[in-house]
């Protein structure tokens, strides 16, 4: 498996669900994640399963679990803390877990890449 196109893959998913789009006048940066948790209850699953897809794809690449516990943990983080009313929409503009679990990967494959 081309493990360089796959990562670019997921950065591009993790940029659309995290980073997208900008809000005016205060930089902000928000995703697809920020907008669908806006729908009560529904959306934060939502996205916590596009999420879990990013995860399946980093095991299918060979992640070893120690990276793969890290990306969960961030994607749980970013569950509970977004299922809370108001405060949790503001902090998912600001956790950006896609982009983190995005970022982790690369860096793994990247040390493997130099120490291989």
């Amino acid at each position: 498996m081309n493990h360089a196109a796959e990562l670019d893959r997921l950065d591009r998913l993790a940029t659309l669900l995290d980073s997208r789009w900008r809000l005016p006048l205060l930089g902000w940066r928000f995703g697809l994640d920020a907008v669908i948790g806006l729908v009560p209850g529904l959306g934060d699953a939502a996205g916590g399963l596009l999420s879990a897809w990013l995860i399946l794809r980093a095991r299918r690449l060979g992640a070893p679990n120690r990276v793969l516990a890290m990306m969960a943990g961030n994607v749980v983080l970013d569950v509970v803390l977004g299922s809370v009313p108001v405060l949790g929409d503001i902090l998912d503009i600001g956790l950006k877990a896609n982009r983190r679990n995005a970022r982790l990967l690369r860096r793994h494959f990247e040390c493997v890449s130099v120490t291989t």
